[in-house]
């Protein structure tokens, strides 16, 4: 078994254990959850230490016969794009593992289906074969809906079926653009790498419907509007661990999936359609801001501000030069970090509190010194502010957009975002932790040692990553470069 494929499947090898342990002994349950995916994440980091930051090449192939009548292969493989997710997905998997110990509900079957997604999550970064890869996008699916409709809020189980049925829909025209590749190459293949060095001779309109197909099933997971409507339902309603790893994670397997795909197999459809993903990005960015900033419920508006976010990543890709490529994958490196730990943190002050309404609270920072710090610091970098990681991904993100004299108005629209932003950010640090102290917390206490523990990596991945960005920009250079040249065919 190569790297690759143990990396994968650790966690539903854990998922499996888990089975074997009965479930009075949730002690038991808990360890073995954090063994395996702790492996995981050590595995990665094994990866990133040996991985090749000087090709844009995939490193670590797997491939094997899976059905052969329709040449389907199990191939795996890994590039900087691919690198750079995998570390973030088993990082955000172990500290949420972590941050669930509190959960004394089905614990057992808890943390079976969030090792069940953890390997669903990583074959979508590591899958080269075009069908396997839609087998993991579609396992996602199964645990993300239990997860939500078993252990989420009051209403629970209309958020489940709606993102499942918003998610499912998409996947149906990504299914088809699946097809349309494989019936247009020759022989007939799901192998990403071969598909890559044909379908750029494909003609104008075939690319255009397959990229129509593509994003129609990739824009519902970034989301992108109007297919966003299922996120704020979904973030609220699932329990705190499960919204870190819906932000952190599943919205980035969207973004990924376009890069991935979209923008590098179909390179005349990507140059025809940028400018329409371009304005995408900007209702995205403006459209979220003022969603956020309209909300009373804080873990409302930080899931509107996802929204906003991750239109910063669309913004970046539509440029289609590096430096706008470099920020988007930043951001949403730095969104999965900034945004996760802002929902842990959430989740903390919810357990104490049993509501999270902004005017509820008042004078927090007297009473819980370490979570106001922490949760201060957060904002500050979901804002942009300098020196946190936050701001780099969104200045090149910017950066790279006001390079092409098409978006330059565009562009100047966006910023409105950045503005947006700060305020209820500011707003909501204003009214839960200045001010005078509202007596009716009087008996909330600070920040135990398993919230910090699911914390502070994060606050301190923030702080490193703005101040030394290169830590990311190294192993994805290459391939980001490479990206880039597949896109600059000559237009027909």
């Amino acid at each position: 078994m190569g790297v690759l494929s143990l990396i994968t499947f650790l966690p539903l090898a854990g998922s499996v254990a888990l089975l074997f342990v009965p479930k009075e002994k949730p002690q038991i349950v808990r360890m073995v959850a954090v063994v395996f995916s702790g492996a995981a994440f050590l595995a990665s980091l094994w990866l990133w230490a040996n991985f090749n930051t000087g090709t844009s090449d995939f490193q670590f192939v797997e491939r094997a016969s899976w059905i052969p009548t329709f040449n389907i292969q199990y191939l795996l493989g890994l590039d900087g794009l691919s690198l750079v997710m995998v570390v973030l997905t088993t990082l955000l998997t172990v500290l949420c593992v972590i941050a669930s110990f509190g959960l004394e509900n089905r614990i057992k079957e808890y943390f079976f289906f969030f090792l069940l997604l953890e390997t669903g999550m990583i074959g979508v970064f590591v899958g080269l074969d075009l069908f396997l890869f839609y087998v993991f996008w579609e396992l996602t699916l199964v645990p993300m809906y239990f997860l939500i409709g078993i252990w989420g809020g009051p209403r629970k189980e209309y958020a489940a079926i709606k993102f499942f049925l918003f998610t499912l829909f998409g996947s149906v025209f990504m299914l088809i653009a699946l097809l349309a590749l494989y019936f247009n190459t020759q022989p007939h293949t799901f192998d990403y790498m071969e598909i890559l060095k044909q379908s750029p001779t494909l003609a104008l309109g075939l690319q255009m419907w397959i990229f129509l197909g593509f994003y129609l099933g990739l824009s519902v997971k970034v989301p992108a509007f109007p297919f966003h409507t299922w996120l704020p339902l979904a973030h609220v309603e699932a329990p705190t661990a499960v919204s870190v790893i819906l932000a952190g994670v599943l919205l980035k397997m969207g973004t990924y999936g376009l890069l991935r795909f979209s923008f590098a197999l179909l390179p005349l459809a990507t140059q025809k359609l940028a400018f329409a993903l371009a304005i995408v990005a900007c209702v995205n960015i403006v459209y979220g801001s003022f969603c956020s900033l309209a909300q009373k419920d804080i873990k409302r508006m930080i899931a509107y501000s996802s929204v906003n976010h991750m239109g910063y990543v669309l913004l970046g890709m539509a440029s289609l030069n590096v430096i706008g490529f470099t920020g988007a994958v930043l951001q949403m490196i730095n969104h999965g970090i900034i945004t996760g730990a802002l929902f842990l943190l959430v989740g903390v002050i919810y357990d104490r509190a049993h509501t999270r309404d902004i005017d509820a609270f008042g004078g927090l920072g007297s009473k819980l010194p370490v979570y106001t710090g922490l949760m201060t610091l957060a904002c500050f970098a979901s804002l942009g502010l300098p020196l946190l990681s936050g701001f780099v991904s969104e200045f090149l993100c910017f950066l790279g957009s006001f390079q092409v004299v098409q978006y330059r108005y565009i562009t100047l629209i966006s910023l409105i975002g950045i503005l947006i932003t700060a305020a209820f950010f500011l707003v909501m640090i204003k009214k839960v932790f200045l001010g005078p102290f509202n007596t009716k917390w009087e008996k909330l206490t600070d920040m135990n040692t398993r919230e910090l523990i699911s914390v502070v990596p994060l606050t301190v991945l923030m702080i490193l990553f703005g101040i030394l960005p290169s830590i990311l920009l190294s192993p994805m250079n290459a391939t980001l470069t490479h990206l880039v040249d597949l896109l600059k065919l000559p237009q027909p």
